[in-house]
């Protein structure tokens, strides 16, 4: 019986946390063993609790592993778990890395170049115009568009992406089988995305949307992306979290500005005078990225070819906030020189600048 129908039974186990899963996984050597493990040897386990225990045991006598398949299979789902070779290193930066994500159509490659275009729902004429240009004019160079799906601003990169013929994916807050929003458009955007892109999502198939999950989905938007854009975002909004978590997983944010009497502008402005990139029109955009039409590569693997170990460590300390050089201490583990030496160091390649004495941002 092939390892994927253990695996998709796993993740199927609500009532296991992402950690504890992949703990259960190196602790047994994979789902499949797991699932053949009787009630004494789960309880040797360090660190499981019984009411996991207990749900194991419940789930396998109500799980039926080739029906479950083939339901998978009939509905046009893939999976990809943790287990796979194939699973997106990008997502090992999250601290909470799902055990497994399904998709329909197709799933983003290694090392393709990708752009989140995120923001209000309630977008305006102007925030409208710009994500679609955004989309076009990225897609146009071979840059993949990720985003939520979401009425407004995300609809409309999507859309941006389609019409300049390139690949979009949205990640959902729902199962990749539920369309949401399940309106007209929604459905018609849904099925477009699947001509080239793919619709991904960590949530079974079958699970409907809830407001909880569209924070934590949030979180792969950006890790499945090279930078963020936001386009439009109030004081409030799901946008800013994306913002935040590209910030952990050590991404470029961008922020488009807008009019300081607007509502729908003012999460943009805001994270602009925290020191986000602004973007004045697409083409500085790409300049400022060095992305080209001949040769792209994603952010992260440029960085990686040209920083050394420990300038990357501590790169990839920065995010919108200025950091001092006691902090970048903690951070990183480094001594008090080795951090000043290499403080210089990404001085000198343009990467940090001084605001002031002993404190660094990104440049």
């Amino acid at each position: 019986m092939e390892e994927w129908k253990y695996q998709y039974w796993l993740q199927s186990i609500t009532g296991i946390k992402n950690k504890k899963k992949q703990i259960l996984v190196e602790y047994c050597g994979g789902a499949k063993e797991l699932y053949y493990m009787k009630e004494k040897q789960l309880a040797s386990i360090y660190g499981i609790l019984q009411e996991e225990i207990d749900e194991i045991l419940a789930t396998k006598k109500s799980w039926d592993l080739n029906k479950e398949a083939e339901w998978l299979e009939a509905a046009g789902v893939s999976m990809v778990s943790i287990e796979d070779k194939c699973f997106p290193k990008r997502l090992y930066c999250l601290g909470d890395c799902p055990y497994a994500v399904f998709y329909k159509g197709n799933f983003p490659t290694e090392n393709e170049p990708t752009a989140a275009i995120v923001g209000s729902r309630a977008c305006s004429e102007y925030g409208r115009t710009i994500a679609l240009e955004l989309g076009k004019k990225l897609s146009a160079c071979g840059i993949s568009v990720v985003s939520g799906m979401a009425v407004g601003i995300d609809s409309f990169g999507h859309w941006g992406a389609i019409h300049g013929n390139g690949k979009t994916y949205a990640v959902l807050g729902c199962g990749v089988d539920v369309c949401y929003p399940n309106n007209k458009g929604g459905r018609e955007l849904y099925h477009r995305i699947l001509e080239k892109g793919g619709i991904l999502s960590e949530y079974s198939p079958g699970t409907v949307p809830a407001p909880w999950r569209f924070p934590a989905r949030n979180r792969l938007i950006s890790a499945f992306s090279d930078i963020i854009i936001v386009v439009e975002a109030k004081k409030k909004s799901g946008s800013l979290i994306t913002a935040d978590f590209a910030l952990e997983q050590g991404k470029d944010v961008y922020a488009v500005p807008g009019r300081l009497d607007d509502a729908s502008s003012y999460g943009c402005n805001a994270l602009i005078k925290q020191g986000a990139g602004i973007i004045v029109s697409v083409e500085e955009l790409l300049l400022d990225l060095d992305l080209c039409m001949d040769k792209i590569l994603p952010l992260q693997e440029k960085r990686k070819k040209s920083l050394e170990k420990q300038e990357l460590l501590l790169y990839s300390c920065f995010g919108l906030h200025t950091k001092n050089l006691e902090e970048l201490m903690q951070m990183t583990g480094l001594s008090s020189s080795e951090v000043t030496d290499v403080v210089v160091r990404l001085q000198e390649k343009g990467f940090i600048e001084e605001t002031f004495k002993n404190h660094y941002r990104k440049k």
